[in-house]
């Protein structure tokens, strides 16, 4: 299992740790609510009997303190008291400013059907009223608090999240620059040595094929350590003819390639396209997608490049014949640690993609892939600087 695979394994445990918590506090809010919905209906019907009791002139109350009591002590449920005919006697915890606003009335008296049956209060005489009631303040803030709670939650955690890739992200890339320049640092000194040991050999004998091999594999090294120089700092990018730049890559790999692997490179159009690019740290990208390539052909294969001009873009299609990448890996692909192999960082696309969109302000991404039949990768550099 990769670095890449373990964090995403991490992530998916902490989201339904989150989401279990989230249910359990709205299921337990939610068994509160009902309890108490059930007190303020006992309430609301002790309150109805009180006010039958008073309202009842034919009926011997004796002491009506106890109900006088209760009338008075509701103070949180709303309710409107109606006869027969729905027309209100009366109301309590409702806006008393506008106690004569019969469109208020009737709004709040529809409201209170729509929530809860009324309360039928019979009297002697077979008159009928009924009381209507609705949930009072603190059970509606009760009701919807737990969804207020997620959502804070839930604001909080794409905060943190945010702010922690941010800090991530920021991380990266001090260890990226940092590594980059050690690792020209490191190389610098035993350059230097070999370049002068090889001009003390030129000056002791005739130049030959070992001492050009050895010039070659300098000039390589050199080429490194100056990609890894300008890892962290702004390069100088310069108009440069695709087609030209696309070949030598070529060119480079292919000695370091199985003769097995065919390169074709078409330009589809017929003119040169030229993009503002540093070709010592474009080379990196073509290098570490072709060797992607390879490896993905087992070394046998083709890798057909296309050039498009798009206007103000310019696409690179990199194609090969290889197993193919599955739909959900195609942004896994650029992560830092992300590898199908055996060996290896696992930092190559996700270098290359720093350099095409950091570095060139253009887009690296896989266009399309068929599992066994290969995949394509596009670049899309910006034509003007």
């Amino acid at each position: 299992m990769n670095i890449y695979t373990r964090k995403q394994r991490w992530k998916l445990i902490l989201l339904v740790a989150a989401l279990l918590i989230g249910m359990g506090s709205l299921w337990y809010t939610n068994q509160l609510v009902n309890k108490l919905s059930e007190e303020e209906k006992k309430k609301v019907e002790l309150w109805a009997e009180a006010t039958r009791q008073i309202s009842d002139t034919n009926a011997d109350v004796g002491d009506i303190s106890f109900p006088l009591s209760v009338l008075t002590n509701n103070i949180t449920v709303p309710v409107i008291l109606t006869d027969a005919k729905q027309k209100v006697i009366s109301i309590r915890n409702l806006d008393s400013s506008k106690a004569n606003d019969k469109h208020y009335l009737a709004q709040e008296l529809a409201i209170m059907k729509s929530q809860r049956e009324p309360i039928e209060i019979s009297f002697a005489g077979n008159q009928k009223n009924y009381i209507y009631y609705k949930d009072s303040y603190l059970l509606t803030q009760l009701r919807y608090y737990p969804y207020f709670q997620l959502a804070v939650i839930a604001l909080f955690l794409i905060v943190s999240y945010i702010a922690f890739s941010t800090s991530r992200k920021a991380e990266q890339n001090q260890v990226w620059v940092g590594m980059a320049k050690e690792t020209a640092h490191q190389l610098g000194t035993p350059l230097s040595s070999l370049m002068a040991w090889l001009e003390y050999l030129k000056s002791k004998a005739h130049p030959d094929e070992y001492i050009t091999e050895i010039e070659k594999d300098i000039a390589r090294l050199n080429t490194i350590t100056e990609r890894f120089s300008k890892i962290g700092s702004a390069p100088a990018l310069k108009k440069e003819n695709l087609t030209e730049v696309m070949q030598n890559a070529i060119n480079y790999i292919r000695t370091r390639a199985s003769s097995k692997v065919t390169f074709k490179l078409v330009n589809q159009q017929s003119y040169n396209v030229e993009a503002p690019m540093n070709v010592a740290l474009f080379d990196w990208v073509l290098e570490n997608i072709f060797k992607n390539s390879i490896d993905a052909m087992s070394g046998e294969g083709t890798i057909l490049i296309q050039i498009t001009d798009q206007l103000q873009f310019a696409y690179i299609d990199i194609t090969d014949s290889g197993k193919g990448i599955s739909k959900s890996k195609y942004k896994t692909v650029f992560k830092p640690g992300y590898t199908s192999k055996n060996r290896g960082w696992g930092l190559g696309l996700s270098l290359s993609k720093r350099i095409v969109e950091e570095y060139h302000g253009g887009q690296i991404f896989v266009k399309n892939s068929d599992p066994h039949k290969g995949t394509t990768f596009r670049i899309v550099l910006r034509k003007t600087v």
